[in-house]
């Protein structure tokens, strides 16, 4: 049987209050009484189920979602997945607020992060952009003993408590190869499209795609990256000239997102023209649209709902001072073609 409070008081020699007491870190017990307790505690080998402990008094976590605004489906539907977790809040003993911020905005994230600091959470669940007043805000948040998880989008270095998101270096790699086995051994060169070089997964992608790619036909030509914003319009008036420039455009790879840019311009392609391949990342309306007609070849897709409830899991339990799952918070990248679309 696993040791009790019962058997720390009996060991030490004390009541149940005071053994309560120096469990909770509540004043009023001497210091050689404190000792004694913590004494049995260690002889005994008694570990606190902490998540039991905080139910028993009713306790909430108070945790904050920070995510940016913009017309993005994939974050539109995160957002959906945040908001059907507050709805779950009081059966998870959770008080779950969501701050957005504008898009790949390093010192307005920063600035949303510092505000928090004024009434600390629990705990931070954050997209996160690589930016020097990003890490310092994340920094001040950890000092205070707010646990902090990075959602989506990672930061390099040991700031952070836990990133919830997929391999964003073995999603370059997997598009590399999808893209590598499409276009067999034709030659020409391969597009990428990027929202912005100042967030992880898209660096990460980018280099896992270019690495891969490179071993499996390295006579293709990797174009520079065009940074579209993650806007549609953008995305759009990129690809269209890249279009009409690159006579031998073999493929396009998309690591961002305003795929429906993508969409519109492949659609608007002269029919004499060949159809590049075309990968791109989330399975949204847009893209699904985009592989049953034909226009994308490949979804990279990741569980925006396993990744916020992944949080809202690391997060509880850093605040309860207990050990994470890895198996169980370990998000998968999901490959959808047009036969097997959901």
């Amino acid at each position: 049987m696993r040791p009790t409070v019962h058997d720390i008081a009996e060991t030490a020699g004390v009541s149940l209050a005071t053994v309560d007491r120096v469990l909770n870190r509540r004043p009023g017990v001497k210091a050689a009484t404190r000792e004694r307790v913590e004494a049995a505690i260690r002889k005994i080998g008694f570990v606190r189920d902490m998540a039991a402990a905080n139910l028993a008094k009713g306790r909430t976590y108070p945790l904050v979602f920070v995510v940016p605004r913009g017309d993005n489906s994939f974050m539109e539907g995160l957002k959906a997945e945040i908001e059907a977790a507050i709805a779950r809040a009081p059966q998870e003993r959770t008080e779950i607020a969501i701050r957005d911020v504008p898009r790949f905005d390093g010192p307005l994230l920063a600035a949303a992060l510092d505000r928090l600091a004024a009434d600390p959470p629990a705990g931070v669940a954050v997209v996160a952009v690589d930016h020097p007043a990003v890490h310092a805000a994340i920094g001040r948040l950890k000092e205070a003993g707010v646990a902090i998880v990075t959602l989506v989008s990672d930061l390099p270095g040991p700031a952070r408590d836990h990133f919830a998101g997929v391999d964003n270096l073995a999603a370059g790699r997997t598009a590399g190869s999808l893209m590598g086995r499409f276009l067999g051994g034709r030659g020409g060169s391969v597009a990428v499209v990027a929202g912005s070089m100042l967030v992880g997964d898209h660096r990460d992608r980018l280099e896992g795609f270019r690495a891969r790619l490179g071993e499996l036909n390295p006579a293709l030509d990797i174009l520079p990256v065009m940074e579209g914003r993650d806007d549609p319009d953008q995305v759009h008036a990129l690809v269209a000239d890249c279009l009409a420039r690159e006579a031998g455009l073999a493929g396009i790879y998309s690591l961002g997102a305003g795929n429906r840019g993508l969409i519109r311009a492949l659609g608007q392609r002269p029919d004499a023209a060949a159809k590049p391949v075309a990968i791109a990342h989330e399975l949204t309306p847009h893209t699904r649209a985009g592989l049953q007609s034909g226009l994308l070849d490949a979804i990279l897709n990741q569980d925006a709902g396993h990744e916020v409830r992944s949080a809202i899991r690391v997060l509880k339990a850093h605040a309860d001072g207990i050990p994470v799952i890895a198996a169980q918070e370990r998000i998968r990248i999901d490959i959808f073609l047009k036969d097997n679309l959901p």
